[in-house]
């Protein structure tokens, strides 16, 4: 089986692994993968540098199509004897890229359903095996990441996840010199947890301060602590280093997928808004004290509800307080037009739609401060897809 010889072989030669498999057990003429970079605006190839397929997800071609529709596609190539198939890679709902094969002729339903198994069992192992190798993160990156912002990237837990009830997406700009915004989550017993942290100050002391917040509230959270412990031992940890000099803004949130109902812990900057149909509209939280400002602080939970269908956007204050060249900040009105406009978007093209009409009004000046986005969308729980395909069916290029 390929999930064994997967398993089996070096992790920086899964790719390798798989070409061979396509060309052997398929009768292929070649396979390759394409990734996504880490700000989300292209596919680059593992193996072939030069890949005609790469390119930018911007430009309207067949692969931009099956990564946005998250479905086989098929297309004649001209330049070879015969078409070419894009599978969708994916694990947990985390779009990584997608996987390319060269065929003599139009493959038949049993080796397009192959070739969607040999991508299933790719996705696992690519995930996997980023822990031991760099070489995936290699052909994700387009320019040199700043240390910080190489600190910030291993403390993320991805940028998407899917789960009955829900679909969850995340994106951090600048992707590569990001300071002290993050986002973190996990998902236990049907609970989402999810944080936007904001560490104050610029550089490798901002992401230090994000790392050491974030690590304290996983701690409580791995311990089995509740909402309110995950903040006070954040709290605590920080006020112990830094004697209340290095606050944290953040937004703690716990979502349960049976019933929609959100607990969240408001203390600073990061802001909620909930979109229902075309009306988006802020969520109304009270702000508590910053993590880690004074000594032995307590915080309380507060609620809201999600319907189905409903959708949540997070963001840091890099994305509603920006002000360009020191010109007129970026807003809440404009913040809520551009989170309507992508509101028939997954959440993963929805974060990604909201950051390209902020770095639009950026214009020539590049974005001074870090800015984080969370997208969380209640599904039905019986069917976690129902939502997300009409979305991307309505959404997706012509």
């Amino acid at each position: 089986m390929l999930a064994e010889r997967l398993r089996a072989v070096a992790p920086d030669t899964l790719v390798e692994v798989v070409d061979h498999h396509v060309r052997a057990e398929l009768g292929g003429l070649r396979a390759d993968v394409l990734l996504a970079d880490y700000r989300i605006a292209g596919l680059w190839p593992v193996l072939r540098p030069d890949d005609p397929t790469a390119g930018l997800l911007a430009e309207q071609t067949i692969a931009t199509r099956c990564y946005t529709l998250q479905e086989p596609l098929v297309e004649d190539v001209p330049e070879t004897p015969g078409v070419r198939l894009y599978v969708p890679l994916s694990v947990w709902g985390e779009r990584l890229g997608i996987l390319v094969a060269d065929f003599p002729e139009t493959p038949d339903d049993p080796t397009m359903r192959h070739c969607c198994a040999v991508a299933d069992d790719l996705a696992v192992a690519l995930r996997a095996a980023d822990r031991d190798t760099d070489r995936y993160r290699l052909a994700r990156r387009r320019q040199r990441l700043s240390m910080a912002a190489e600190m910030q990237w291993d403390l993320l837990p991805g940028r998407c996840v899917s789960h009955a009830g829900f679909v969850l997406a995340g994106q951090l700009e600048p992707a590569y010199r990001t300071s002290g915004d993050n986002f973190d989550w996990a998902v236990n017993d049907g609970r989402l947890t999810v944080t936007v942290l904001n560490g104050n100050g610029t550089g490798l002391a901002a992401s230090a301060l994000t790392g050491l917040a974030v690590n304290a509230m996983r701690n409580a959270r791995r311990s089995g602590g509740s909402l309110v412990e995950q903040a006070e031992l954040a709290s605590d940890t920080l006020f112990g280093a830094h004697r209340g000099a290095r606050p944290v803004d953040a937004m703690l949130l716990e979502y349960d997928s049976g019933s929609g109902r959100v607990k969240a812990i408001d203390t600073g900057s990061p802001k909620a808004w909930r979109v229902r149909g075309r009306a988006v509209a802020p969520v109304v939280l009270d702000q508590q004290l910053p993590l880690g400002m004074f000594e032995e602080t307590r915080y309380g939970t507060q609620s809201f509800d999600l319907a189905v269908g409903d959708r949540l956007f997070v963001v840091s204050d890099g994305v509603h307080d920006a002000a360009p060249g020191g010109g007129p900040t970026y807003g809440e009105l404009r913040l809520a037009a551009a989170i309507r406009s992508a509101r028939l978007c997954p959440p993963a093209q929805a974060v990604g739609t909201v950051m390209r009409a902020l770095r639009d009004y950026h214009g020539d000046f590049e974005l001074d401060d870090d800015a984080v986005m969370v997208c969380l969308d209640r599904t039905d729980a019986g069917n976690v897809d129902q939502i997300g395909v009409k979305r991307m069916a309505e959404a997706a290029p012509g």
